[in-house]
């Protein structure tokens, strides 16, 4: 269940990965959770996620619950549309990042493409 409406120009994040997120920020002694991207594996794109205590002058904040999600400005036509969710199977869990405009991921779905508008 999503946190919040789907907004193709946007982030949004369920409740569940709201929770995972809040903890892992909790146990990392950071405020805030950053949101990136960067040219890797082969597929072209893969998120990345940092902890951090001040965002950049640049970066696009997104409040959900207790949480602050923040996106560097220029990495932002990358990521809008995306939801992250946090999903358990068996003894795994993990953040799973669900964006429409992806066009193709890799094999073991830690890279992905975007289809042009």
């Amino acid at each position: 269940m999503s946190a919040t409406q789907f907004d193709p120009s946007t982030i949004s994040v369920t409740e569940a990965a709201q929770a995972h997120i809040a903890a892992q920020i909790a146990r990392s002694g950071r405020r805030f959770l950053k949101l990136g991207v960067k040219e890797s594996g082969c597929n072209g794109f893969m998120y990345t996620l940092d902890y951090i205590d001040s965002p950049l002058g640049e970066d696009e904040r997104f409040a959900f619950g207790d949480i602050d999600v923040y996106v560097q400005r220029e990495e932002l036509e990358l990521v809008r549309g995306t939801e992250i969710d946090f999903e358990v199977e068996g003894l795994n869990s993990a953040l799973k990042f669900k964006n429409p405009r992806a066009e193709s991921y890799c094999g073991c779905g830690e890279s992905f493409s975007i289809k042009e508008d």
